[in-house]
């Protein structure tokens, strides 16, 4: 299953003060952690997420899906919230929107 999140307009300007390796980097840990609570497989690959910040868009592929793959992907947005907020130092709603393509 192929899922896309495509940042908001709130969540372009934040990721803006990131590089494209730290995005990677951030959503990789944060899925790591909520797989551990969540019975659903999730990878970000590197060669589908070229530009993210340009894109405005960030592509995972999920397997094994055992979950509600939308409420894990809500709780995904809530956490990476977390360092997003840490480096630009406003308070953000909604980063991304999930669109799940099967």
């Amino acid at each position: 299953m192929k899922i896309t999140m495509k940042f908001t307009s709130k969540g372009k300007a934040a990721i803006e003060y990131f590089n494209n390796e730290e995005l990677l980097e951030i959503f990789t840990r944060y899925i790591r952690t909520l797989t551990k609570k969540y019975d659903i497989e999730v990878d970000i690959p590197a060669e589908s997420n070229t530009n993210i910040v340009g894109d405005g868009v960030l592509t995972a592929l999920a397997k094994n899906v055992n979950c509600d793959a939308d409420t894990f992907f809500k709780e995904l947005g809530r956490d990476v919230k977390v360092p997003l907020k840490k480096r630009i130092g406003v308070k953000l709603d909604n980063v991304f929107k999930t669109e799940i393509v099967e």
